[in-house]
Parts: structure tokens; C-alpha cells; sequence
């Protein structure tokens, strides 16, 4: 695997050991994580030469879809790893052979070919891989879930499996029959299903915290104000995001929506060009993203002009989009910090 991998929107990229030399595989596989996912460290306890792993990775959106191949391995999201990039990303594991062990936030689950377990990058976690094994992993920013920290953290390394008495019976397979065939539909429709894979997840992560009767039962405004931007969040990337449609998707006048964020210290539209603006620049840090034009990327977060975009970039952080991108990539990891620091 050449050390320039990147990863591209709708170009899938094969990352694999059997490129290297046998003395190389482990340096390689943890450069292969790094890339796909965030920086992690791969522990083996056999000889680590005759060790094989391979990782297929798919960006659509938001959204990103590898499948994962290996043999027996102990990966490491350490408290340095999780500090160094500060990257807020939720994992969907879904196991497909053989078992894995995750261990996040004091809970351990056991994951069986079926079941599937959230994680959160943000914060260390252990994945223990006991024997050769294959699975597909989703991975979206977090707040693509629709739940705030406190949430995530409650629902982490929980098996969710086939239950017949929840949605899961129904969400799981639906989820795994998409995952697996959302890389060969046209490009327009990859967005739609995209899309749709991450409202599924959210729906899975919902009914988990539903299910182990933990989820705060608030109504008032302060509720509804977070759920409302949880939905701007999971729909930043669509250009006809705006007020109008944001107070008929919950019921409530346009006038009250703009009252509800009013009592923020900002308007609706001022807080979606934020959140928009946030995650552009935080995917500009991204070395994996290095190879993607700024355009695109402006694009993919709801900027239907780029110049409109490069002004309101420079207006929000007093430095252009690709002056950014540049520091961050000649400081490589500190980057992380960098981003996580000016939320």
C-alpha cells in the first residue's frame, strides 16, 4: 500500500498488507486504520510476518463504508490517539464473520456475525479480534446520529442483535442489505442511500437508548431546540436545508423556530452556515481528504458557490480555505488538536 493512500468520494480504495514485505505488514495495517478510520494501533501476539489484512474503503458524503479483513489483532484507540486528532466520528460495526470484543465507556459487548455495535473515536476504546474474522464498519460525524455526547456515550459497546420484539429485526438486515450494495448504484443514488443509512442508524441508536430505559423523556423547548439541530446537523450537506423546512419537518411555525434560536444569540441560518462552515473546515484538516478540491468539499457540506464559500470560510476563521488546509497538513497529527480546540 503506497503511503499517499487517500480516500476520495465515490472512488473506493483497497488498502492491504499483502503489498508489503512481511517485516512491514504491522506498519502498514496501522497506517492502513489511520487512514480509513483515526488513528489506531494494531496489537498481535502472533508473528506479526505471517499476519494478513485487508481494508476496502467507499466515501459517499458524510458517510464512509469499509469492509474489513483480518486476522486475529487487539486494536487500540489510545487516550493520545483520541487527543492528538480530536476527529468526532461514530463507528457502526456490523460483524459479519467470525466474533470481536469492544470495550468502550466500561462496558464490554460481544459481537456474533448479525449483531452490531456503536463506538465513539472522541473517546479510547479496545476491539479485540480473537480470531480471523470479517466486518463492515460505517462511519459518520457524530452528530449525524442525532444525539448529544451524554447519548453516545450510554449507547456504546451494546450489542444490538436480531431482536424480534424491537426494530432491530427489521433495521438490521435493511442496513446490511444496503451497506453492501450502495457502492455499485449510480452516483446520485449512492447520495440518497447514504443518506439513508445514516437515519437508519440513527433509528438503531435511538431504540437502543429507548430499550435500555434511559433516554430523558424532556418535551420542552430545550428539548425540541436540540432535536432541532440534530436534524440540521444530519442534513447540513443538502443545499435546500432552510428554515421554511425545517419548522414543517417539526410541526412548529417559522416564526417560533427563529424564537428558539433567537434565544441562542443567533438565527437559524446563521447557525446552519456555522455548523457548515465548521465541517469544512474540519475535513480540510483531514489528510485523508487532502486529494479532494475544495470545491467538492465546499459541496458536499451545502455550498452550492465556492466563492460564496470561500468568503464566508475566510470571514469566520480570517484565513482562506486553502491557507487552512496547508497549516494543517505541514502539521500533520497537531492538526487534530488544532480543530478540536476552536470548537
Amino acid at each position: 500500500m503506497p503511503s499517499t493512500a487517500t480516500l476520495t468520494a465515490g472512488v473506493p480504495v483497497v488498502l492491504s498488507t499483502d503489498t508489503a514485505g512481511p517485516a512491514e505488514r504491522m506498519s502498514v495495517w496501522r497506517q492502513a486504520l489511520s487512514t480509513a478510520y483515526v488513528r489506531l494501533e494494531p496489537v498481535v501476539r502472533t508473528d506479526p510476518e505471517c499476519w494478513r489484512g485487508s481494508l476496502s474503503v467507499d466515501r459517499l458524503g458524510s458517510l464512509q463504508v469499509a469492509t474489513e479483513e483480518s486476522d486475529p489483532v487487539k486494536v487500540l484507540r489510545t487516550p493520545q490517539g483520541a487527543a492528538a486528532d480530536g476527529l468526532a466520528y461514530v463507528f457502526a460495526r456490523i460483524q459479519l464473520e467470525g466474533s470481536a470484543l469492544l470495550f468502550q465507556d466500561g462496558r464490554s459487548a460481544r459481537l456474533d456475525p448479525g449483531d452490531l455495535a456503536f463506538y465513539d473515536a472522541s473517546r479510547p476504546f479496545s476491539l479485540v479480534l480473537p480470531e480471523h474474522h470479517r466486518a463492515r464498519v460505517l462511519m459518520v460525524p457524530r452528530p449525524m446520529v442525532r444525539m448529544g455526547d451524554t447519548e453516545v456515550r450510554r449507547i456504546t459497546a451494546t450489542a444490538v442483535g436480531d431482536s424480534p420484539d424491537g426494530p432491530s429485526a427489521l433495521l438490521l438486515p435493511l442496513l446490511s442489505g444496503l451497506t453492501r450494495e450502495i457502492g455499485s448504484a449510480s452516483p446520485h443514488v449512492r447520495e440518497k442511500l447514504a443518506r439513508t443509512v445514516a437515519d437508519l442508524l440513527s433509528t438503531l441508536a435511538e431504540d437502543l437508548l429507548n430499550r435500555e430505559g434511559r433516554r430523558p423523556a424532556g418535551t420542552g423547548p430545550a428539548t425540541l431546540l436540540d432535536r432541532i439541530k440534530a436534524f440540521i446537523e444530519s442534513r447540513l450537506g443538502e443545499p435546500e436545508l432552510a428554515p421554511r423546512m425545517i419548522a414543517g419537518e417539526h410541526h412548529i411555525s417559522l416564526r417560533y423556530l427563529h424564537k428558539l434560536f433567537q434565544t441562542q444569540g443567533t438565527t437559524v441560518s446563521g447557525w446552519i452556515r456555522r455548523r457548515r462552515l465548521d465541517a469544512c473546515r474540519a475535513e480540510l484538516a483531514r489528510p485523508a481528504a487532502a486529494d479532494l478540491a475544495i470545491a467538492a468539499v465546499a459541496a458536499r457540506w451545502g455550498f452550492t458557490s465556492p466563492a460564496h464559500f470561500s468568503h464566508a470560510f475566510r470571514r469566520a476563521y480570517g484565513v482562506s480555505p486553502s491557507q487552512w488546509r496547508t497549516s494543517c497538513l505541514r502539521m500533520g497529527p497537531a492538526a487534530g488538536r488544532l480543530v478540536a480546540g476552536a470548537r
